[in-house]
């Protein structure tokens, strides 16, 4: 989501999740040493419920995109359109389960789930954070 963003000129206010700050924060730290002027790219962080809050709220702030749950979705959407009726992109969900036919090779599905599920830091859309197995 950055990458467009600063490829069209936007400047970026970013919160990353509290649980993984640090990814956001090299970056950061990288794209200052790339010579990004200041205040193309400002790294928020905090809890959600405080700190991405006060964001979708704010006047100056003219878009919202976020990925996580429908119910925070739900808070953001309501949020924007009580404040500067800002545009949102919300991609909502995240529970994509790995589905593991009968005639399956069984040791290529675990390693297949634990790639899914792992790779980087679980952090994707399509992380095999559930697996239905097919039972005959």
């Amino acid at each position: 989501k950055l990458a467009p963003a600063l490829a069209v000129g936007c400047c970026i206010v970013h919160k990353p999740s509290e649980k993984t700050p640090l990814t956001a924060l090299m970056i950061a730290d990288l794209s200052r040493r790339a010579g990004f002027p200041p205040g193309v790219l400002n790294i928020v962080s905090g809890e959600g419920p405080v700190t991405g809050e006060a964001i979708t709220r704010h006047p100056k702030i003219e878009k919202v995109a976020f990925t996580g749950s429908t119910g925070v979705g739900r808070r953001i959407m309501k949020a924007a359109a009580e404040s500067n009726l800002k545009r949102v992109t919300l991609e909502l969900g995240g529970k994509s389960p790995m589905i593991v036919c009968n005639d399956a090779d069984i040791d290529q599905a675990v390693a297949a789930g634990q790639l899914g599920l792992f790779i980087n830091s679980g952090q994707c859309c399509i992380a095999s954070s559930r697996i239905f197995v097919q039972d005959d």
